[in-house]
């Protein structure tokens, strides 16, 4: 008799190592991927250059756009300021995310294979 073959729904132990080493091995690379995304989405040298403002470099430091924002009286150029710094916190933290990953990927591809 032949039975009909039903594929089971649970991984097996196997494919679970496999898929988290996926994982582990490319979450790295996606933050590093977002934190580039964000960083290219914070424009803050060009908003100090449109309001006519010189900056020695295209990365603006973090105290000269706070003190842009203490001291504009724009509201629209304090609130793209605003914006500009949140990619800025977000480009940080997913760098910092991105670091404290590597070595829980190296540890755990070493210890799947």
């Amino acid at each position: 008799m032949n039975y009909l073959k039903v594929p089971s729904i649970f991984v097996s132990m196997d494919a679970y190592n496999d898929y988290t080493a996926i994982f582990l091995l490319l979450s790295p690379l996606c933050f590093y991927i977002i934190a580039v995304s964000f960083r290219l989405m914070d424009n803050s040298a060009l908003l100090f250059l449109q309001k006519e403002i010189l900056v020695d470099s295209s990365n603006v430091s973090l105290k000269a756009i706070e003190e842009q924002i203490k001291s504009s009286a724009d509201f629209r150029f304090k609130k793209q300021l605003k914006r500009a710094l949140l990619f800025r916190k977000l480009h940080r933290i997913f760098i910092i995310i991105m670091i404290a990953c590597l070595p829980v990927t190296v540890i755990t591809y070493f210890t799947l294979f």
